[in-house]
């Protein structure tokens, strides 16, 4: 437990992950990003041509966790992607909905 709290402590810190967290997210902008973004591979409700099916995403990964996929690019063929925080608020605003 201890240990859980002091990742997240340390994740919390980063200042790109501190400012989107602070940030209130609008999901229509965030469908907007999707839509621009990531539609191309993946879908919120059927299953998609590459990457997997995000319906629920936000059930199963912490928005950290979705921060962190979304900006890394550290899982090909998913390209790095790094959008400004009110964009990634946005985008996790969007994900929370599906």
């Amino acid at each position: 437990m201890l240990a859980s709290m002091t990742i997240r402590q340390f994740q919390v810190a980063d200042p790109y992950v501190k400012s989107v967290l602070s940030l209130t997210g609008n999901p229509f902008q965030g469908s907007a990003i999707f839509q621009m973004n990531c539609a191309g591979c993946h879908t919120s409700v059927s299953e998609s041509q590459v990457g997997p099916n995000l319906h629920g995403v936000s059930e199963r990964k912490s928005e950290f966790d979705l921060i962190r996929q979304v900006t890394s690019g550290q899982t090909p063929p998913m390209p790095q992607f790094q959008p400004s925080p009110q964009e990634m608020a946005d985008l996790l605003k969007y994900l929370e909905q599906i």
